[in-house]
This record gives C-alpha cells, structure tokens and sequence, in this order.
C-alpha cells in the first residue's frame, strides 16, 4: 500500500471538516481502494505549523483545532515558516490549499498553486478565487508538469460534479445552469413563505448559513465565482468575472416572491453559462421559473445545477452546497482521484468498484 503524504496550507473549517471526514473512513478507504494518505505538514497562518514526516495522529489534529491550541505542540514546529517554505520542506505529493477566498485577486492562494504545480507537487483545492481567475492557466501548468490540479470543492461542495462529467460523460456541454448558492435560496426559500428579506437574511445568519456581511452572498458575487469557472472548465470557455452581468437578490419583491408559485412560478438565483456561435456567454440574476423546472423545485440551502447535452438533454444534479464535512468530502474524493491515477499509472491497483 502506497502511503501518499499531503501537506495542508490552511487549517481552517474546510480543514478540520476533511480531517473528520476522514477519520470517519480512512478504514474503509484503506480496505476498498487501498487509499492511505498521511498528513506530514500543516500550515495556518493563525493555527501555526506543523512537520510530520511519519504522518499526524489524526485525532490530535482534530483535537488541535477545537481547542484552539498551536499546531506546533503536535509535532515539529515550524514556527516562522511562510506557505511557501512548508509546500517546498514538507516532501509532500500533493498540496491541499484550504485558505481564504479572495475573488478579486485570487491571491495569496494563486501564489501556493503555482509553486507547489511548479514543485512537481499534485494540489487540491476548494479556493473558488484562483480557478476563477485561472483555472486554464492553472490546469495547463499542472499538465506541464505532470502533475494534477483538483477543484470538486469549488462549485457544489462536496456534491459530484467535475469528477462526473470527467469520467461519466462522453459528449460536449451545450449549457450549465443552476443553483450555485445556498443562502440566497434559503432566504428565497423563506420569503417565500411569508417572511421580510431581512428576517429571513437573519435566520441565515443566525444558522451560519451566511456571513456577518453577506454581501458575496445576496448581490450574486459567490455564484458568479462559480459560473465562471463552470464557463472556462467545462465550456472551454474564457471569461473573467468581470465579463459576465450579474445581479442578487436585494431588490426582489417580497410579496412577489411570496405571490409567485400561486401563479406557477417560483424566483430563483441562477448562473448560466452556454455555448453560442460568438464563443461562451453567461449571467447570474433572479429568474422567475415555471414549477416544471427541476430548478424550481430545489430548496432551502440545496443547491443544483443542470447540464444540457446531446443525446443525455437535460441532467440536474442536486445536492448539498455548503459546509465544512461537506467540502471537506470534495477533497477527500480529489485526493482519491489522484491517487487512482497514480495507481494505475505506475501499474498498481486501485479497486474502483467492489460490490
């Protein structure tokens, strides 16, 4: 069994939601596909860093992160080590990068993937900042390396999505459309039903379903992230968020949102993005969707998009979009993926299916 050694850059919700769904598994993961990865690095720039060459006990990293406590009381210290001397120190395979999302520059997290690509190092991330702004380039500089470039995590969370339409589907995506945000469909969920945009922003708030400022949220800028990367990576596309028209949710009516599905509609925030004769176009705004829709009939903080293709029409795939364990199940798949890879790449074995 290959042990495959992975260096974290970022410990922070997202982190500590992979490291529990992991531990969670790691038996079964170990038994069914021979996947038993070592996390021989952590760096947070509040947490601390951390070298581990035979691999952290992963129950004291968990420990370290709902304490509080530094990271580097749980192994070797690297205390004033930056992101970059720990991906070049760490003689990790892959770097998982788990920082914040900036998606107006993409950066410092940009930084950290071209190093580590360029260090010969497999990355997964979840950052929808650099994929965004990117992802092509990104994804040209893993091939020149031979290395891989992962992102399940930056679109529907942990929900499949880029691994389906990578090993599943055989003909080109003509059009991508969907929910591509929780909170405002939880707000829109609520409204709905009878309450004020700012109680229902509130009861998002008061779940953790949004941020103290929501603004990436409610004026549309977390899905317009997203389709554009949908629009780049699966329409081989070549937007720049500035490109694409986008309007949230604030200036919605209440009472027509409320009045809506008594007509046979329902609102809804959507992000589209399809092939024309001029190249990739896409929008993200408020629709007002006939209840046939499959789109129509995903609440709450579901989130949803549907691929139209030939001869497959329409597929929707719905699902959760938000939360550390979640996200945290996007990065265990990627890594998995990449560890199939290797696998058969170096004529080893990887058991995919077993029942």
């Amino acid at each position: 069994m290959r042990f495959v050694r992975i260096c974290l850059i970022g410990y922070g919700r997202v982190g500590y939601g992979f490291v529990q769904v992991f531990l969670r598994h790691r038996v079964w993961l170990a038994e069914r596909f021979g996947f038993a990865p070592k996390i021989v690095a952590v760096h947070d720039i509040r947490r601390g860093t951390v070298f581990a060459p035979e691999g952290l006990d992963l129950a004291r990293l968990a420990w370290a992160w709902r304490e509080g406590r530094d990271l580097g009381e749980l192994g070797q210290s690297g205390a004033g080590l930056d992101a970059f001397a720990v991906i070049r120190d760490s003689e990790a395979d892959v770097v998982v990068e788990l920082t914040p999302t900036d998606l107006r520059t993409g950066e410092p997290a940009a930084g950290y993937i071209r190093f580590a690509l360029t260090s010969k190092k497999h990355v997964v991330t979840t950052n929808k900042g650099p994929v965004a702004l990117f992802g092509n380039e990104l994804l040209a500089l893993a091939r020149e390396n031979g290395v891989e470039f992962r992102f399940e995590g930056t679109v529907l969370a942990g929900t499949p999505l880029f691994s389906l339409v990578e090993f599943t589907l055989a003909t080109p995506i003509r059009r991508v459309r969907g929910i591509l945000n929780g909170t405002t469909n939880f707000i829109l969920t609520h409204m709905e039903a009878g309450r004020s945009y700012a109680e229902a922003l509130a009861e998002a708030q008061r779940l953790g379903y949004a941020e103290t400022d929501p603004t990436a949220d409610v004026e549309g800028l977390d899905p317009l992230a997203k389709i554009v990367i949908l629009a780049n990576i699966l329409l081989d596309g070549d937007l720049h968020p500035r490109d694409v028209p986008c309007q949230g949710i604030t200036r919605l009516d209440p009472a027509e949102v409320r009045r809506a599905p008594a007509e046979g509609f329902r609102w809804k925030l959507v992000a589209e993005a399809r092939r024309t004769e001029g190249g990739v176009e896409a929008k993200v705004g408020p629709e007002r969707l006939p209840l046939s829709d499959p789109l129509a009939q995903v609440g709450g903080v579901l989130n949803a998009l549907t691929l139209e293709l030939d001869p497959l029409g329409a597929l929707t795939v719905i699902g959760p979009g938000a939360g550390p364990e979640v996200t945290g199940h996007a990065v265990l798949s990627d890594l998995l993926a990449i560890h199939r890879r290797s696998a058969w790449a170096t004529g080893g074995t990887s058991t995919v299916f077993s029942w």
